[in-house]
């Protein structure tokens, strides 16, 4: 585990779920569904160079991003009009509360460790 040494294993989570974002319109088979799938690459490659950033230089501000993001994941589906998508509207739904979940763990860790992800 010496690559996760000085790093949360928030950091990587994120970066796994920005993949599983990125590449969930072909694994769920909405990929033919323009709106769903843009927003799910987008919100992927967001949440990854947020991910990387972190694992760089850990900055609070990188959290509250991906809270975001993650909050805009999950309103997603009805601010796009696709939550009658169920394989679109589900897939950000989950993906999105579990990259805000995360969030919100690693900002409360952090508020609780400082300085931990040096």
């Amino acid at each position: 585990m010496a690559l996760m040494e000085g790093k949360k294993a928030q950091d990587w989570i994120n970066l796994v779920l920005a993949l599983c974002l990125f590449v969930s319109p072909w694994i769920m088979g909405f990929v033919v569904e323009s709106v769903p799938a843009w927003n799910a690459w987008a919100a992927g490659v967001v949440l990854a160079i947020l991910a990387i950033a972190t694992l760089a230089m850990f900055a609070e501000w990188e959290e509250w991003a991906s809270l975001i993001v993650g909050l805009w994941v999950i309103a997603s589906p009805w601010l796009l009009g696709f939550s009658t998508s169920p394989n679109a509207m589900w897939t950000h739904v989950v993906l999105g509360a579990l990259v805000t979940a995360l969030a919100i763990w690693a900002v409360w860790d952090e508020r609780q460790h400082p300085h931990a992800h040096a």
